[in-house]
């Protein structure tokens, strides 16, 4: 799916929790996240540290969806 919405010219932000599996179905902007069960969060912080988690995780997203990519990166 990803492919297909950028073949329109409309950039992709894969965020994902296993970073190959993002590499093998061709997504060119990738944001690695915190764990499978809990992609965009860690229920072990407390209500303020994951609310900047999220909001890290996010931003860094945004980032990737306004960088000029040549095939596929991974925005550490």
């Amino acid at each position: 799916m990803v492919k297909g919405i950028e073949k329109y010219g409309i950039p992709v932000v894969h965020m994902c929790t296993v970073v190959p599996i993002s590499m093998t179905v061709g997504a060119n902007r990738i944001v690695p996240t915190i764990a499978i069960p809990h992609p965009l969060g860690n229920p072990n912080l407390d209500e303020k540290e994951e609310y900047n988690l999220r909001k890290r995780l996010v931003d860094k997203a945004l980032d990737a969806l306004v960088t000029e990519v040549d095939g596929q990166t991974v925005f550490e």
